[in-house]
């Protein structure tokens, strides 16, 4: 059985359970986050989070991207969030390897080069910093007065502001 399949199954279980909720797609707490996709992290756990009451944004890193800044203008310009919290986080798989390494070894793979830009980092502060600018230099969001940037620590679980 994959892993899928025991997915599939959980659903299952999940769904004779389901009670509809009232939810909006309007965050009840008005706050989109932008965070990593490790897996380490319990976002809604580690920020007291319920269902409903946030966007939550993901990638590799919690890199602010052309994406991400989608996400964030749909989230405030039609789903009425206000405050944006960027949360990267110590000993992040980005830290482990380079564009232009990472680049290569898909282009030799594939026979394509991607388009894309990889980004990886070596500071999540400074990476933190990097996203905090991204997000409060865009044209395209509608209000980049509440953004504030974290590092996580996966070994503590706390939460460093970073400024």
């Amino acid at each position: 059985m994959s892993v899928t399949d025991d997915l599939l199954e959980a659903n299952a279980k999940y769904a004779e359970t389901f009670a509809e909720a009232e939810l909006s797609p309007v965050p009840t707490r008005h706050v989109a986050v932008v965070t990593c996709m490790d897996a380490r992290m319990d976002i809604f756990a580690l920020l007291g989070l319920g269902n409903g009451e946030a966007h939550v944004i993901r990638n590799a890193g919690g890199v602010v991207t052309d994406d991400v800044i989608r996400s964030l203008a749909i989230s405030q310009r039609k789903l009425q969030s206000r405050e944006v919290v960027l949360i990267h986080h110590t000993a992040c798989g980005m830290a482990t390897f380079g564009d232009d390494e990472f680049k290569a070894e898909l282009e030799q793979e594939t026979g394509l080069k991607p388009a894309w830009a990889v980004e990886c980092f070596s500071d999540p502060y400074a990476d933190t910093r990097q996203s905090l600018q991204r997000v409060r230099s865009s044209p395209f969001l509608a209000d980049t007065t509440q953004i504030r940037g974290f590092v996580y620590d996966v070994k503590t679980g706390a939460l460093t502001e970073v400024s």
